[in-house]
């Protein structure tokens, strides 16, 4: 829609013009399931006869008032409303209607299949709030908001201030009169509404008040909330935090709310954050997932300081809130909870997520061109949060943590509820370190891609070092060469076990540094670069040293030493220059011994994608066939109801494709095979129906009385990935169907769907969709909501082909088209990830 698209210059000359002060936003929630009523009150100061333009996504517009006066309804063209002729101070009122969604963005209204409760709740970030109500959408207009809300009065309404008493309006309605919030941006207003259920407990902050704290989900799904696990994350949180900080929680109440079909992981609604419905376990689920939950939590408690108390000007500034976040949610979890080894968790997740980011055409720096809100909603990624998170932890380890905190205390008190650039943090770090940081920022913040360590070393006769140095370098397309603090760790073999003997912590630059202090010591087995994790880079193993990892790499005792092994020999790989068959054989050869959950969840991931893409096409059939014996022989040696048996159980479900494994898979989704300690419950019994039918094994009439037997928002979801998994084209066709052909799929089907699509034991099924996916890419972007294309773009991609074909097909269409932007970034991201498959399978076949 034109309008839509807002652009950074557009952004600053509406701030130039404009200063909000409030917002009176009343909603009618009773007028049915398509639309509501919004009637917005803004009032703001302008420059005396200027033009600008209000936000405003609207079905219908009734009437539009600007200082008294009747503006015609014609100044609006559904995405912007026309203000001329402006006064100094000025009072706007919009009345509309306005679409609820069934996209996870604005106001999302889902209906309860168990009871046929409705359910909303709202998604503004990045520019959704005008979906809701009409508004000066970016966030440097900041302003006060007080909400009205009129619902049925049976519901539960939450917003960012406590919820007031509700008033009666008629039978059955009441409305809602929330005091104003603090001085916000729009993105991080909220509201939640429905019959949800609650618990609600309090704490004390350190400035003395009592935060009103709520926990909420739907009914259906309450009884499975351990809510008393959930407070205690969050007093260790808001604990570590405040003192941390030096500043006491800014809003008044803290509610955390689950809520259905939710897009992200969660959201940093000031007051009311909203999180997946999925951290809401009401099946076993790994270790990795409940440790990523409490994570989450402290990540969204860290935005009410950075993000929502002060807040970045405009999106090529989003790192301010996310990197930070991710670095403070991930040393709050090591610290304050009982998941200490959260740091090697970041390091097998996270960074890994960032190294793949940072090696795409797509790369950025961590603070990013942004030109308009298409540019920030491709944003998210792993540059953004995993990439910046892992910078501030090395300018942690630069300045100190104590003058870290100290610059980011003076930072909140500054600039308490307002808007910052990179600059106004980097001052106050300066201020509390001594140290100038504005080269650290350009190497750092301000240029892309990442740096290759490798270490060089010589020995005697004897085994003795005589000379080693680490050589550093940088891809052709972003040759910076950075400066890292690092450790280089000696690892040497004690009956049998890999044990760390020395440790040397330096400062690297440049192309390559010559390491004085190791020359005349022995040669230990293995030499790991960047040992404790402290700098950002890729390394890689001498040939000696990966010669013993393939062996030993189970020995070394300390998790996050294995997670720097596991992801040096992943990353070797990914980059075509270790065999896939290799790093298939480190893994069977060392994952049984394996504790960490995160490490054992991301290697087991990329030894599927690693047997099934990586290795030659002529030997991915039987490394298939191996890899999904092997780990159903490790299930069976496995401790007795422990994460790693478990997690041996999904992923041999996920690369189960002979008659054989299949059974077995039936088997034990019946109950004919047991393992003493795992318990198939709803959600694995789901997965294993989900492996039958990719393998053929499993009918729709088998997923259908599956459904019949849970018939809740879950059931449909692996329904609807079970039946897309199916194999034949028929089956195929149908996925497709459901998608392209109708737009009224809600998001979480739409995902779920191109999942079970793209799963494929025979990929030349999705052969014919490759040129079907480029004749509709272009109309589905511009026809559908953003989540929603992006759905279509990356999950309906027949990656699983990994082909020339592929390839060419994909580099083709880049050919033709520049434009949009963001559409281009998601191809471009798609080609990468086949030509990687390619390379890798080159690189086997020899």
């Amino acid at each position: 829609m034109p309008g839509e698209n807002l652009t950074h210059d557009e952004a600053r000359t509406r701030k130039n013009l404009i200063q909000t002060h409030t917002y009176a936003v009343a909603l009618d929630l009773t007028q049915g399931p398509d639309v509501f009523r919004s009637t917005t009150t803004v009032r703001f100061s302008a420059e005396a006869g200027s033009s600008t333009f209000i936000d405003a996504l609207t079905a219908t517009v009734h009437s539009i008032t600007l200082n008294g006066s009747d503006a015609s309804a014609s100044a609006a063209d559904g995405a912007r409303i026309a203000l001329d002729d402006l006064r100094d101070e000025n009072e706007l009122v919009v009345d509309a209607d306005m679409r609820y969604t069934n996209t996870g963005e604005g106001l999302h209204r889902f209906v309860d299949p168990v009871d046929g409760e409705v359910y909303l709740y709202s998604q503004f970030e990045v520019p959704d709030s005008r979906r809701v109500f009409a508004v000066f959408e970016q966030p440097d207009l900041k302003a006060e908001f007080q909400f009205t809300v009129t619902a049925p009065s049976a519901w539960q309404i939450v917003s960012n201030s406590p919820t007031p008493e509700p008033v009666p309006v008629s039978d059955g309605v009441a409305r809602w009169e929330f005091t104003p919030t603090p001085t916000i941006s729009s993105y991080i207003t909220a509201l939640i509404a429905g019959p949800y259920a609650s618990v609600r407990s309090e704490l004390t902050s350190s400035d003395g008040r009592t935060i009103p704290l709520g926990l909420f989900a739907r009914k259906s799904l309450f009884e499975y909330l351990d809510a008393d696990y959930i407070f205690e994350k969050t007093r260790q949180g808001f604990a570590f935090y405040e003192q941390k900080f030096n500043r006491a929680y800014p809003f008044e109440k803290y509610d955390q709310l689950f809520v259905p079909e939710f897009n992200a992981g969660a959201m940093e609604n000031a007051g009311a954050v909203t999180f997946l419905e999925s951290y809401v376990f009401r099946s076993k689920v790994t270790d990795a997932i409940r440790e990523r939950r409490v994570v989450t939590i402290l990540h969204e408690l860290a935005h009410m300081w950075f993000g929502d108390l002060v807040t970045m000007t405009w999106w090529n500034d989003l790192w301010l809130n996310e990197s930070f976040a991710e670095w403070a949610s991930t040393i709050a979890t090591a610290q304050a909870t009982e998941w200490t080894e959260a740091w090697t968790t970041f390091q097998a997740m996270e960074k890994s997520w960032a190294y793949k980011q940072d090696q795409l055409p797509s790369t950025h720096p961590v603070v990013a061109t942004i030109n308009d809100l298409e540019d920030v909603q491709v944003n998210f990624d792993g540059i953004t949060y995993a990439k910046g998170g892992s910078v501030l932890k090395q300018l942690v380890a630069w300045v100190g943590e104590e003058a870290f905190f100290a610059g980011v205390s003076a930072y909140f008190a500054k600039h308490a509820f307002g808007n910052t650039e990179l600059r106004d943090l980097l001052s106050e770090l300066e201020t509390a370190s001594g140290r100038d940081l504005t080269e650290w920022s350009t190497k750092w913040l301000e240029t892309a891609g990442v740096n290759t360590l490798h270490p060089e070393v010589t020995v005697d006769s004897e085994g003795t070092i005589t000379s080693f140095s680490i050589r550093q370098t940088a891809p052709a397309d972003y040759p910076t060469l950075r400066p890292h603090r690092l450790a280089v760790g000696f690892y040497t073999l004690d009956d049998g076990r890999l044990v760390r003997t020395d440790r040397f912590e330096l400062d690297i630059d440049g192309e390559r540094t010559p390491v004085a202090e190791i020359v005349g010591r022995a040669r230990p087995d293995l030499i790991l670069l960047n040992d404790d994790d402290l700098a950002y880079a890729k390394i890689r193993l001498d040939e000696e040293s990966l010669r013993v990892a393939m062996e030993h790499l189970s020995t070394i005792e300390n998790p996050l030493a294995r997670a720097l092994v596991w992801g040096s020999v992943w990353d070797a790989t990914r980059d075509a220059e270790t065999a896939a068959s290799d790093y298939i054989d480190l893994v069977l050869g060392n994952i049984a011994a394996e504790t960490e959950s995160t490490t054992l969840r991301t290697t087991l991931n990329q030894l599927v994608l690693a047997a099934g893409q990586y290795v030659a096409p002529e030997r991915q059939a039987g490394a298939l066939e191996r890899v999904a014996d092997e780990l159903w022989g490790l299930a069976q040696q496995a401790t007795p109801g422990s994460d790693a048996q478990f997690q041996f159980v999904k992923f041999f479900a996920s690369a189960a494709s002979t008659p054989t494994q299949l059974e077995t898979i039936a088997a034990l989704r019946a109950g004919a095979i047991t393992l003493n300690g795992l318990e198939i419950d709803t959600d694995l019994e789901w997965e294993l129906l989900v492996a039958r039918a990719a393998g053929d094994h499993a009918t729709v009439a088998d997923i259908d009385a599956a459904l019949e037997r849970d018939s809740t928002a879950s059931g449909q979801q692996f329904a609807a990935q079970a039946r897309a998994a199916r194999p034949s084209s028929a089956d195929k066709n149908a996925a497709w169907s459901l998608i392209i052909d109708d737009d009224s799929l809600p998001n979480t089907l739409v995902a779920y769907t191109a999942l079970g699509f793209r799963r494929a034991q025979d990929t030349t099924v999705l052969t014919e969709f490759v040129d079907r996916y480029f004749d509709v890419l272009l109309d589905i972007w511009n026809s559908r909501t953003y989540k929603i294309a992006e759905h279509v773009a990356v999950g309906l991609y027949p990656s699983s082909l990994a082909n020339a074909h592929l390839r060419d097909a994909t580099a083709a269409w880049l050919d033709t088209h520049s434009e949009p932007a963001a559409l281009r970034r998601l191809v471009v991201e798609n080609l990468a990830g086949v030509e990687r498959a390619l390379a890798a399978q080159e690189r086997d076949a020899r």
